[in-house]
């Protein structure tokens, strides 16, 4: 324990996929008895877990419209929202050195030196006042791990709940106001904690725990050249690690027009429509079987969707149809 050195390190980007993909080229290139403590920030983003499948956690849709990114870390849990009004931390380390309870208590410390209460629920939450501040997960490597998690210091709760929420999918188990209720701000329990306050603390209470700071560095998206960094940025921005990589599901989508009802039941493998069952009451439902052969295989992705529909030879009567079941898809689809 004495033999190990702690190094903080701050990231000067608010892009999550430099961030992610700096979280793991520090990992995997960190050296023996080096302990890292990591603390970066995201602008405006809907973090996945790494097995989870981002239209049924997230509403893509509102997502894309307000410019609020996608990404997905290779850590497992829930989906999360970010922005700058919060704040994540990574403990990287040594499997011998490497303890949940004991980084989470530097957490705990650094909260409860504002005189709060805060505490431990389960493995993976922190409460205040029976709501949640901080949701954390893990990364276990055969010699090296990593923990990292969230801080609500002054996010937009609304935002949160917002993205969080999945759209017009027959999926809907969240509400707004059950997601609110479960999160609470640390700002809002004592006003002197801040992003840049907390960021102090949390140096103060890892010191007292790990020892001596070795160093402390800020990372610039511009200074990293190295190939390996090169390569996880690559991956992380990604469509096919974002989206592609979700697990095979189900949806259902499902709407009344005026020319009569419609539901889309779409199986997907790797993010591609693998098959496709069409209910619908219309009086003229010809366009089902073309509407099947054109979208079976696609990836589902709106522009895709978009390409697939113009393929489809459509009667001029079906030109309403056509645009309702567009406008439909794309509410489940992706512009990215």
């Amino acid at each position: 324990m004495n033999n190990s050195k702690l190094n903080i390190i701050y990231s000067s980007s608010v892009d999550p996929y430099f961030n992610l993909a700096l979280e793991e080229y520090l990992m995997l290139t960190k050296k023996k008895n080096e302990i890292i403590f990591y603390l970066w920030q995201n602008k405006n983003t809907v973090v996945i877990g790494h097995n989870q499948n981002p239209w049924k956690e997230c509403n893509l849709t509102l997502a894309e419209q307000n410019h609020v990114k996608i990404a997905r870390r290779s850590s497992g849990g829930g989906a999360v929202y970010h922005d700058l009004g919060n704040l994540n931390f990574t403990f990287i380390m040594d499997n011998s050195i490497y303890n949940e309870n004991r980084q989470l208590e530097v957490i705990l410390r650094a909260v409860n030196s504002f005189h709060l209460h805060a505490y431990f629920s389960g493995r993976n939450d922190l409460l205040l006042d029976n709501k949640k501040f901080s949701g954390n997960a893990y990364l276990y490597g055969e010699e090296i791990s990593y923990h990292h998690g969230t801080l609500l210091v002054n996010a937009d709760l609304q935002n949160l709940s917002t993205y969080l929420t999945p759209s017009k999918i027959k999926i809907i188990s969240k509400g707004i106001t059950s997601v609110t209720s479960r999160v609470k701000n640390l700002s809002d329990s004592n006003p002197s904690i801040t992003i840049d306050t907390l960021k102090t603390a949390l140096i103060s209470t890892c010191e007292d725990e790990y020892g001596p700071i070795n160093t402390i560095s800020t990372l610039h998206q511009n200074n990293l050249q190295d190939p390996m960094f090169i390569a996880l940025f690559d991956k992380y921005t990604s469509w096919d690690f974002r989206f592609g990589k979700s697990p095979s599901f189900d949806l259902t989508l499902e709407d009344r027009f005026v020319w009569g009802e419609i539901q889309l039941h779409f199986s997907f493998q790797d993010a591609r429509i693998s098959n496709i069952a069409i209910y619908t009451d219309a009086l003229h439902s010809n366009f089902v079987d073309r509407l099947k052969l054109a979208l079976i295989g696609i990836t589902f992705n709106n522009k895709e969707i978009e390409k697939a529909m113009n393929s489809i030879t459509w009667k001029k009567s079906e030109t309403t149809i056509k645009d309702d079941i567009r406008s439909l898809i794309q509410l489940g689809g992706s512009n990215v």
